[in-house]
């Protein structure tokens, strides 16, 4: 073996961008795809939608087969308004999103500053924290049935809710991560600049935070779905006749022991919603951390 060989051989690995380390996971590369697929069926609800999602009929709690001539009428069945299930689940999954995302993204912005400003200001995080360690003493069920309770039932009061209990855990976690960037050298470096606070804060603080914090909205977002499909479940979401899908598998209860697919059709996707984030956010993490790259 020749000695150009030998050092090709000792050579270490090159650094492949975070989406090709991303993509070499068959369980990241499936979720992606999975969460790709439901959130584009969402998206073009209103033009592959079968059938109106707000029109009953007469097949009342049809089961989800289709007819001997295959023409698929009905493919997932009707609920107990004789209304499509399919067509209802694309509508459902695409408010459940919106709720989601909408909420996730708007207490993890609040949140994330909350923490980054506690860590870069010294003299605010006392109060920042004392709020934070205030709102963590509410569970987040409980903290989004009180405000919804008080704000009433409607998708609005749902992502209110749930962008308000999403502050402490992005301010909690943003101030953890922006407390280690404070103490590295740059930092000095950068006061001895004479850099502006707010370079300081955009240039260095944030560019440096703001992967891990990603990352932890990812993974915060399954549980704001299953939060949002909760207070749905409960009657205190979005109001009939809209479809989202807890509200969805509550209409279905009543029908367990004749049309159980009214209830567990929207339970298993929420599942699978769940679960592709999860898993999607886990792989993020470890492509994204610095600490755990290998």
């Amino acid at each position: 073996m020749s000695v150009a060989q030998e050092e090709a051989m000792d050579a270490p690995e090159p650094i492949r961008p975070w989406w090709q380390r991303l993509i070499r996971d068959p369980a990241a590369l499936l979720a992606a795809v999975v969460l790709f697929v439901i959130v584009v069926c969402a998206i073009a609800a209103p033009w592959i939608a079968p059938h109106d999602p707000f029109a009953s009929s007469r097949a009342v709690m049809k089961p989800p087969v289709w007819n001997a001539r295959g023409d698929w009428a009905y493919i997932l069945g009707t609920d107990g308004q004789g209304r499509d299930m399919l067509s209802r689940l694309f509508y459902g999954t695409r408010l459940t999103l919106i709720i989601g995302l909408v909420s996730v993204g708007i207490g993890g912005v609040l949140g994330s500053f909350l923490g980054l400003l506690a860590a870069f200001r010294p003299g605010f995080d006392p109060f920042v924290m004392r709020f934070v360690d205030i709102m963590l003493s509410f569970p987040a069920i409980l903290l989004g049935l009180a405000l919804v309770a008080v704000l009433g039932p409607g998708a609005g009061p749902v992502i209110i809710a749930l962008a308000i209990a999403s502050v402490p855990d992005c301010a909690r976690i943003a101030r953890s991560i922006a407390v280690s960037v404070m103490k590295q050298e740059y930092i000095e470096a950068g006061r001895a600049l004479g850099l502006s606070n707010m370079a300081l804060f955009t240039r260095y603080l944030l560019r440096n935070s703001i992967s891990s914090i990603m990352i932890f909205i990812s993974l915060r977002f399954g549980q704001i779905i299953l939060i949002g499909a909760a207070l749905s479940f409960l009657g205190l979401g979005a109001r009939p006749p809209t479809a989202e899908l807890g509200m969805m598998a509550a209409q279905g209860r009543d029908f367990l022991l004749y049309a159980p697919h009214i209830a567990v059709i929207p339970s298993v996707l929420i599942f699978v919603i769940v679960l592709a984030a999860n898993v999607l956010g886990d792989a993020l993490r470890d492509v994204l951390d610095p600490r755990l790259r290998s």
